[in-house]
């Protein structure tokens, strides 16, 4: 039984069949007649309604609960969540906050765990993204992707994603927001190690991809304003975009704040891919269920 809690809960061969599977036409009904239990502690778009459409594409039934329906800890433990779902679902897939979470579900259930996102990482968000890069450029390896802005549970996992296909991973953060001492160790052992400065211009210089994210999350509104102030040289605007390679792409794995790190002229403009990134959500999320559940065709 396998878990996919971090982008490298895969190794480099299964990662690229995950994204072979995910640019596969073919829909399989692995899941006919089955269930996959979908948790929310943290509410969601993109990642609800790609994963309940991927589940169904493949014959199956996604049962989404919400926070208030399960409450994790609160309600019930997540050892006995997970011992209940398991003997619903074929596959149990949760958005929390505390990623030590997913490890006590992951832990207690017979039935493979997903990671919808945490406070650690984001490794399904990834999936997304390299599925698009490769499909622009044909390739992963020896491309240059550059991180503006905070440097967060997708950044990462990206820096992580980057390492294992041999890509070159750059980061441009705030002092104050770069990685958290407990990713820096994870990414020395892992033998990643990013360039990492505080200048935009530099970081993205003759990139393939330059990527953002918003300045503030889902809990951390009451920062905002300080945010705002503190991130504002970090907006990806046009002029920024035009110190990365004549043919890169922009990504964002959205939702954007509009005019705080990216500009409508980049979110809008003949460099961004975060339309056709979005939409990856959905066949990356049917490609991992697909290698889940035991699909190797």
């Amino acid at each position: 039984m396998r878990h996919f809690l971090e982008i490298n809960d895969l190794d480099i061969d299964e990662l690229h069949h995950v994204l072979d599977l995910s640019e596969d036409a073919a829909r399989p009904q692995v899941l006919a007649g089955r269930s996959v239990t979908l948790i929310f502690e943290k509410p969601s778009a993109r990642t609800r309604a790609s994963m309940e459409v991927a589940v169904a594409e493949l014959g199956g039934h996604p049962v989404s609960m919400r926070n208030d329906e399960v409450g994790i800890d609160i309600r019930e433990s997540a050892e006995d969540l997970a011992r209940l779902f398991s003997g619903y679902s074929t596959l149990i897939a949760a958005r929390v906050f505390e990623h030590e979470k997913l490890e006590r579900l992951a832990a207690a259930a017979t039935v493979p765990v997903v990671n919808l996102l945490s406070d650690l990482n984001h490794p399904i968000q990834i999936l997304a993204d390299l599925l698009t890069i490769r499909g622009e450029f044909g390739v992963l390896d020896d491309l240059t992707i550059a991180w503006v802005g905070d440097a967060n549970n997708v950044a990462r996992s990206l820096a992580i994603g980057c390492h294992m296909v041999g890509a070159r991973f750059r980061l441009a953060h705030p002092p104050g927001f770069g990685f958290s001492s407990r990713t820096s160790a994870d990414l020395a052992r892992l033998g990643c190690a990013p360039l990492i400065c505080d200048s935009p211009a530099v970081a993205v210089t003759g990139a393939d991809v330059v990527y953002t994210d918003a300045w503030y999350s889902m809990g951390q509104e009451a920062e905002a304003a300080r945010r705002r102030a503190t991130f504002a040289p970090y907006r990806v605007d046009e002029a920024l975009m035009a110190g990365a390679a004549g043919h890169a792409i922009f990504l964002h794995c959205l939702p954007a704040h509009r005019g705080d790190e990216a500009t409508d002229g980049v979110l809008d403009g003949p460099h961004s891919r975060i339309w056709p990134q979005a939409h990856n959500r959905l066949h990356s999320s049917r490609g991992l269920i697909r290698f889940l559940t035991g699909d190797a065709s």
